[in-house]
């Protein structure tokens, strides 16, 4: 099966430890969690940030004042999917360290939650929903060769 075609624009914010970031997400490795992600062509760009500029944004729009692991800002689904997201380096940085798990594969993860999420995917509005989401990661996880990120815990849905 081929994957969907993805315009992809990676983009790192200048904060401290940012090379530690840059070498966990080599636009390939990002273009890939992505593409399997997807389902249909996709122009995305995604944003590596401090906490600054993560905790901005998710006040701004989401009402909650604190730096959350991933955020997504969907523009259009079809024909495409157009989506912007944002990815909070220290706090991706805190949760892999807290959960053991090397760096890119907790980015990983997010990738491909801000991707689905991109879509349509939404583990807020049950938890049928949440259940699908879930199982539709570890299976796209999976695919690429990455742990399954709720093996550890059933109560780790705070994406």
């Amino acid at each position: 099966m081929a994957l969907p075609a993805l315009t992809l624009s990676l983009q790192f914010a200048r904060f401290d430890g940012v090379a530690e970031h840059r070498a966990a997400l080599p636009r390939s490795f990002v273009a890939r969690c992505l593409r399997h992600a997807l389902d249909r062509e996709a122009e995305l760009t995604v944003r590596i940030v401090d906490a600054e500029e993560g905790q901005a944004l998710n006040r701004d729009y989401r009402a909650r004042d604190y730096a959350t692991n991933v955020l997504t800002f969907d523009y259009a689904t079809e024909p495409l999917v157009m989506a912007d997201l944002v990815l909070c380096a220290p706090v991706v940085a805190a949760e892999a360290k807290k959960m053991k798990k090397p760096l890119a594969a907790h980015y990983a993860h997010l990738l491909v939650h801000g991707a689905l999420h991109a879509q349509g995917w939404d583990h807020e509005t049950s938890e049928a929903d949440a259940e699908a989401m879930e199982a539709r990661e570890r299976q796209i996880l999976a695919a690429l060769g990455e742990p399954d990120p709720y093996a550890r815990s059933r109560h780790a849905r705070k994406v």
